[in-house]
């Protein structure tokens, strides 16, 4: 019999496929359809680092209106109502989740400094989540900010978080590091239990009739997943965590792929919100008629087969590639 199960942070997982930090996760009901489907755990949307500070400084205003103790800061945070849910919904959310489903639930953190605001990080543990994720979502774009200091505050940050909670602790980053695998063996020693490669960055595009700036939410598509596809082959072996490649993840292709690169799991979001529960069944029916077919038995069996460190020819993640793939070129006649 096919065994699709795996591990990731230390959970125990009927299958690889993961639902990925979403607005999916904000109704118990449709969690629980996708449960239903098949999913095997679900992470929660995130709770920014700048709805905590802005709840307080709300708080603070109401306490000290009146005063000149007015928090000048609050200038600079969204107004109120940006922000759907308030970080005290949020653990209400999260409690219900956990109450009404029998897969994990992971929560999610999204936030770039160390500050009071890390507090949720327990609160979340004492939630009930069964694991907390910590999306490092950061653009720089001040030009006197040096690429080491953004380094330095991500790991203190991890750290800091680490040391306030005992539940398993996973780190999303972005691939716009300069040397990845140094970054991802910095965190893993600052506390991170795993690494999820990558999150995505939405980019603003301009309205030519309106002159502004337009914010629209793109799907990915399979091809997205060839970045984190290939650091996870990269890194697998030689960091020492669990690995989820989440971007660009639609098929039951897809999370083989994901599986022979190193993964433990492969994460899903806009297969999810496109087709609903509806997407789960053929993925994983496709991925045991697969492994039936080219006799794998388990998961395990395949995971980390297809990486740098396993393959025949490990040059092809590196630059040798880049030459290769640009010699195939042929002109068209």
């Amino acid at each position: 019999m096919t065994n699709l199960s795996t591990t990731y942070l230390g959970l125990n997982l009927k299958n690889p496929l993961v639902a990925s930090a979403s607005p999916i996760s904000k109704k118990l009901d449709k969690a629980k359809r996708l449960e239903e489907a098949g999913i095997a755990a679900v992470v929660m949307y995130s709770l920014f680092e700048e709805q905590i500070i802005h709840e307080s400084l709300e708080l603070d205003h109401f306490l000290t209106r009146g005063t000149d103790s007015f928090a000048e800061a609050l200038t600079y945070l969204p107004d109120n109502g940006v922000y759907s849910l308030s970080p005290e919904k949020y653990l209400d959310n999260l409690s219900a989740l956990k109450k009404g489903l029998n897969i994990p639930v992971i929560a999610s953190l999204n936030g770039v400094s160390k500050g009071g605001w890390t507090r949720y990080a327990k609160h979340i543990e004492e939630a009930g989540a069964d694991a907390l994720e910590l999306n490092l979502y950061y653009l720089p774009t001040d030009p006197n900010l040096a690429s080491q200091d953004v380094e330095a505050a991500q790991i203190d940050l991890v750290a800091e978080v680490r040391a306030s909670i005992h539940i398993p602790l996973a780190v999303k980053l972005s691939p716009f590091v300069t040397s990845l695998p140094n970054f991802a063996r910095r965190l893993v020693e600052a506390g991170a239990n795993g690494l999820v490669l990558f999150n995505r960055f939405y980019q603003p595009d301009f309205d030519l009739d309106e002159l502004d700036i337009i914010h629209s939410l793109d799907l990915s598509t399979s091809a997205e997943m060839r970045l984190p596809l290939r650091w996870v082959s990269i890194l697998y072996g030689r960091i020492n965590a669990d690995f989820a490649l989440t971007s660009g993840v639609h098929t039951a292709a897809d999370v083989l792929k994901s599986m022979m690169a190193g993964a433990r799991v492969a994460m899903t979001a806009s297969n999810l919100l496109h087709n609903g529960e509806q997407a789960v069944a053929p993925i994983l029916n496709g991925l045991e008629t697969w492994m039936k077919e080219h006799e794998y038995e388990s998961i395990q069996q395949m995971q980390g087969s297809m990486s740098q460190k396993n393959v025949r020819e490990p040059a092809a993640f590196e630059r040798a590639n880049y030459m290769k793939v640009l010699g195939s070129w042929r002109d068209l006649p």
